[in-house]
């Protein structure tokens, strides 16, 4: 059997959301692993040199990496995502659908409704688009499918109303996916972290559709992004079907089965307290 360590060694990776928080701390320890990396992010002045100073770490690091911005809301920088990687590197082995925007506001208090449009673009239509022009090189080499989702795909979370809805739609996606592709030798991997230290909390949206700049959460007490993906890519190698990547997420989707009201009052209860 071979080591899980080597999962990755030499193993074409797609990653998005690739230039900050868990996509970094991915990026970094899959060049630790030998991997082969396409790394994908918004572009931009600031975002491009971002992705550029990563691909360049990666290098030093003992894996190979190209910088490809790419905009996952918009279908064709998507396909463009792909045929560059494939041009590339010649195949893809696994596909991390990492990229993702939040919200932090009350529905009720909310005055720019774009917003849930924005995320659901990003978060589940980017997902979507990346996974299915990747998918017929998926199938060529049995390789993995992985999905950053959230434990607000799992249940509601005051305030995140519009990220839980394309949380939720994300695992629906991939858990359907997952049926479908159950012959094909693909394996699909859905992550739900709890809270994560890692700045989509800042950039995330207010109620105004403007960037908070601030996260409202005590991010010295939250898991750090380096653990989160260490977590996520042991999962991913060894092909497990859902990672519920907290005790109190763990807990909380048991309890959720017979005390519902329960589980609301503690996400209320989170989202105050931050943590």
């Amino acid at each position: 059997m071979s080591n899980l360590g080597d999962a990755f060694r030499d193993r074409v990776v797609v990653l998005t959301g690739a230039s900050r928080g868990i996509g970094r701390a991915l990026a970094l320890q899959l060049a630790g692993q030998g991997a082969r990396l396409a790394l994908a992010a918004r572009g931009g002045d600031q975002g491009g040199s971002d992705l550029r100073d990563l691909a360049a770490e990666c290098e030093r690091r003992g894996g190979r990496a190209v910088a490809i911005p790419c905009d996952v809301a918009d279908e064709a920088q998507c396909a463009a995502l792909i045929a560059r990687t494939v041009e590339a590197f010649g195949q893809i082995d696994t596909l991390i659908n990492n990229a993702g925007i939040s919200m932090w506001a009350l529905f009720e208090q909310v005055t720019d409704l774009s917003i849930f449009e924005q995320i659901m673009r990003v978060n589940y239509l980017g997902s979507v688009y990346c996974t299915w022009y990747a998918l017929p090189y998926l199938k060529e080499t049995r390789g993995r499918l992985v999905a950053v989702a959230s434990l607000t795909g799992k249940t509601g979370v005051p305030t995140r109303s519009g990220y839980a809805a394309s949380k939720h739609a994300m695992v629906g996606f991939f858990d359907t996916l997952r049926i479908e592709l159950a012959d094909s030798g693909v394996s699909v991997t859905v992550a739900c972290p709890d809270f994560v230290a890692t700045e989509i909390r800042e950039r995330a949206f207010g109620p105004d559709g403007k960037p908070l700049g601030t996260s409202p959460v005590m991010e010295s007490k939250v898991m750090t992004a380096e653990t989160c993906a260490r977590l996520i890519l042991d999962g991913a190698a060894r092909r497990k079907r859902e990672l519920i990547l907290s005790g109190r997420g763990k807990l909380g989707l048991w309890l959720k089965l017979f005390a519902p009201g329960l589980i609301d009052r503690i996400a209320g209860k989170a989202i105050r307290e931050g943590r």
